[in-house]
């Protein structure tokens, strides 16, 4: 018990002096689900999305989008991202038009000092698995 306290307190203070981008930045950029766990076939139905991320903090930002799936639904989603280390993050994020919510974690790595390609995995209430890749150009303000 006292090595996992001492850890996470380690992890949460490392977490504090790493920063993932500065503060007042603007993220845009969409990705696509690669895989998930209610695919019957390839492209199917398959899901794109665009989305903007505001960083309130270095580690924190706001975030808005639209999920788009081809068999014709669509969803505004609205989340947040809390970044732990430089290249980690954790996600929550509300679907409005699907009446869901997801949580995820994912990873990036800087493709040039303005390009990231992403990867992350999110578990969705209504019991889905997805994992997406993406890419997101950062606005430096």
């Amino acid at each position: 018990m006292f090595l996992r306290g001492s850890l996470i307190f380690i992890f949460f203070f490392l977490s504090l002096a790493l920063h993932a981008q500065k503060t007042h930045d603007i993220m845009v950029g969409g990705a696509l689900d690669i895989a998930r766990t209610d695919y019957d076939s390839f492209l199917k139905k398959a899901q794109f999305a665009a989305e903007g991320h505001y960083f309130f903090t270095p580690q924190f930002t706001g975030s808005a989008g639209v999920d788009y799936w081809t068999d014709g639904g669509a969803s505004l989603v609205l989340g947040g991202r809390w970044y732990p280390s430089e290249t980690f993050f954790t996600r929550v994020r509300g679907l409005i038009g699907q009446n869901d919510f997801a949580v995820g974690a994912g990873w990036h790595v800087q493709m040039d000092e303005a390009w990231r390609f992403e990867a992350m995995g999110d578990f969705y209430f209504k019991g889905e698995f997805a994992i997406r890749i993406g890419v997101m150009h950062a606005l430096n303000f």
